[in-house]
């Protein structure tokens, strides 16, 4: 049975990038998203953030990953983009009405988008962006005595080549430690991730502009991960199933969905309350401004469901511009109203909006 979804619009911005987390402390969820946020739990009193670089079609700023850098016990933000090629960060301004002070992170070169995940396994998580033609370079950040942010991060090359568009990061070789999946081939990780040898192994060609993330996850519960991928710049959205046999490894490419282009971001959760999780993504509107295959077709965001054999496709948007949505290239699934259910805050070219998830 599938669930319903309750849209609702936020504003009517195009920005790319949103998230959902506590900015005053007020223990309700509020949404960040470009140069704004809003307040929970109704998301209707909207605050200045700061301004953004604007080229045209774009604003820089891919992501939205929460984390207290300073210390001071109130969640700031880690943003990025393409046209700007730093990895920043935006401080909190204790949860005041006030603009929020930019910091640099990094230059990292163009950022296609970024992402948090655990690469050293020590329970925080570390800044991994996502540049094609340059090293794959975590951030981690800097903790005190007290284990509080300090406000400054540490760099580590894990991949002196370049990548390519696409990242994903998980436990691929079985070993309990997180591995990364680029478009082209896996990088198995050392003991030791930030002074140890990652092991390059080229054994797929995803999309050669692959989704960020590339998802990691047992697909079909043979106890081994697959990979899920989305072409971010065309047409498909695939699931490779990792086969292992007589100590060898190979990949088996199935189709999820040929038929719907830009799936540049997903999120694999637990939509529906079943106890199992479901892959979210959906179509990143007007990725390139026009210049995408498929960029004229309808616009949807989706979630895909596991039937033992096959993903089941169900339709939370689907329409032309206005009508439909999708979801952007950095969305989220949180509780917002205290539900128990995860609703979707899908932002995009085409206005911020949430989906409420009525169950």
């Amino acid at each position: 049975m599938s669930i319903r979804f309750r849209k609702v619009l936020i504003a009517d911005e195009r920005f790319e990038s949103a998230n959902a987390f506590d900015v005053n402390n007020g223990g309700i969820l509020d949404i960040v998203s470009g140069s704004y946020w809003y307040e929970g739990p109704d998301f209707k009193k909207k605050h200045f953030i700061g301004t953004l670089m604007e080229v045209p079609g774009y604003y820089d700023d891919f992501s939205t990953i929460p984390m207290d850098v300073n210390g001071d016990g109130y969640l700031d933000y880690i943003g990025g983009g393409w046209f700007g090629e730093t990895l920043r960060w935006h401080e909190n301004p204790a949860g005041a009405d006030a603009e929020w002070a930019v910091h640099e992170i990094a230059r990292t070169g163009s950022i296609e988008t970024t992402r948090a995940w655990d690469v050293d396994r020590d329970g925080q998580l570390e800044i991994v962006p996502n540049c094609p033609g340059k090293p794959l370079i975590v951030f981690k950040l800097k903790l005190d005595e007290n284990g509080k942010g300090t406000g400054v991060f540490e760099s580590h090359t894990i991949w002196g080549n370049a990548q390519g568009h696409g990242l994903g990061f998980g436990d691929v070789s079985g070993s309990g430690r997180g591995d990364f999946v680029l478009w082209n081939g896996w990088l198995e990780a050392p003991a030791d991730p930030y002074h140890g040898e990652w092991i390059f192994h080229p054994d797929f060609e995803l999309f050669p502009a692959s989704s960020v993330p590339i998802l990691v996850v047992d697909v079909n519960g043979d106890g081994v991960n697959d990979l899920i991928v989305g072409n971010a710049h065309g047409y498909g959205l695939d699931w490779w199933e990792q086969k292992i046999s007589t100590g060898k490894r190979r990949w088996v490419r199935h189709s999820i969905d040929p038929d719907n282009s830009q799936y540049h971001d997903m999120i694999w959760v637990d939509i529906d309350g079943d106890g199992m999780n479901e892959l979210i993504t959906g179509k990143r509107y007007r990725a390139h401004n026009g210049k995408d295959p498929g960029e004229d077709d309808y616009i949807g965001i989706y979630y895909f469901k596991w039937n033992g054999e096959s993903f089941v496709k169900q339709i939370i948007d689907y329409g032309p511009p206005r009508v439909g949505t999708g979801c952007g290239i950095f969305f989220a699934a949180a509780d917002l109203r205290g539900s128990g259910r995860l609703d979707v805050i899908a932002p995009g070219k085409d206005g911020l909006y949430v989906f409420f998830n009525e169950g």
